[in-house]
């Protein structure tokens, strides 16, 4: 089955060049196309697509309020929701991931990690564009904790330290098991039971504890 997408941004030709590259892709179809965020929200709860591809400056409901109208915590039936802008500001990024989305790309990511964003998004995971992924890591790793740090249910394991690590850097399950010389199946075993202990719903929740309690430092002095 072909993963179904909607897409929203209020310019027509960028909404029309997205939705042709994507329907383009092998087993992906474009089911609906928006020009604002409140279009986007009714869309998405009408069709209940695989994938939301929502930007993140919309007239009427901004990306960052539509996505969590489908996707935020208070959400019972979340949507996926991947954040695409020109806007490459860490004030969006960390809006766009605390409302719920599961990736956020910039719009010159290229064909190749569009598609991939959307599979991730698909099979539950989140692809964060690298650039940003490690600008966010310095963000959190000079700013410090805001008080004092969440613990987990249970204490970790080593090997789930490493998968978190590995989350926050944003590695996908098959980088995950290939540098760990581990088997797919259990990569998604210890997902799930960071998920668990952290009280996260979703990949990007995981970095996102990762990196507010200081257990992923950001790489200065690239």
């Amino acid at each position: 089955m072909s993963i179904r997408v909607v897409v929203a941004d209020d310019q027509e030709i960028v909404r029309t060049g997205l939705s042709m590259i994507l329907d383009a892709q092998p087993g992906i179809e474009v089911v609906g196309r928006a020009a604002d965020g409140r279009e986007a929200v009714e869309l998405g709860r009408r069709l209940r697509p695989d994938v939301c591809l929502f930007d993140i400056r919309m007239p009427v409901l901004d990306g960052v309020e539509a996505t969590r109208a489908l996707a935020g915590p208070e959400v019972e039936d979340p949507l996926a929701v991947v954040v695409i802008t020109v806007f490459d500001l860490d004030e969006y990024v960390y809006a766009a991931l605390r409302a719920g989305a599961r990736g956020f790309l910039l719009k010159d990511a290229g064909t190749d990690l569009l598609t991939r964003a959307v599979h991730a998004a698909a099979a539950g995971e989140a692809l964060i564009a690298p650039s940003v992924t490690a600008r966010l890591l310095d963000a959190f790793a000079g700013s410090g904790p805001t008080g004092p740090p969440a613990q987990p249910l249970q204490p970790l394991t080593g090997r789930e330290e490493q998968v978190l690590a590995a989350v926050a850097h944003g590695r996908t399950n098959t980088e995950i098991g290939e540098e760990f010389h581990i088997a797919l199946s259990t990569v998604k075993t210890h997902i799930t039971s960071l998920m668990a202990k952290l009280g996260a719903r979703n990949r990007v929740e995981i970095a996102m504890w990762a990196y507010e309690t200081g257990r992923v430092r950001g790489r200065r002095g690239r």
